[in-house]
């Protein structure tokens, strides 16, 4: 797998990303190039007790909600602006559960397009256990959106986007 080659921004309370929420996961996501040379995104986290479904273990809508804004973000890696204006937000989601998801432990997750029109993408993605096995992975329908169609609040005024680790 490649090396990150841009990280995307963080918010400041997103249940996903936030980097001043204190439920969140604070995952990273950096834009990267897959083995065969196409446009990825590549998720870092590590699940904490307050994620937790059955002890020791990710709750399923937590690993859902990873792998939801991961292939979400893939528009970003296709869009190559300093700035990303037009998000993922999900139409339909299907997810599958392979193995246990550990929390205390350093994961990844990679999403991509599969294929792209002008108001919707799909995508696939999957979360890796430290061995490569995957997890958890889903396959999703999204539709393109500008910021100020997502949200009337402004988002710059509530940190919507940061780059901090």
């Amino acid at each position: 797998m490649s090396e990150p080659i841009k990280k995307q921004p963080n918010s400041y309370y997103c249940f996903i990303c936030g980097v001043r929420n204190d439920a969140s996961l604070r995952v990273r996501f950096y834009d990267v190039t897959s083995d065969e040379g196409q446009p990825e995104t590549l998720a870092r986290f590590t699940g904490k007790t307050d994620h937790q479904g059955y002890p020791g273990r990710m709750h399923g809508g937590v690993a859902t909600g990873v792998l939801d804004e991961t292939i979400g973000r893939a528009i970003n890696t296709v869009n190559f602006e300093d700035e990303p204006t037009i998000w993922g937000v999900a139409v339909e989601l299907s997810v599958r559960f392979h193995k246990p998801v550990p929390l205390d432990t350093e994961l990844t997750a990679r999403g991509r397009i599969t294929r792209e029109r002008r108001r919707l993408f799909e995508g696939t993605g999957e979360i890796y256990l430290p061995d490569g096995t995957v997890a958890v992975s889903a396959e999703g329908r999204y539709m393109k959106l500008d910021l100020d169609q997502i949200s009337d609040v402004d988002p710059e005024s509530l940190g919507w986007r940061v780059y901090e680790d």
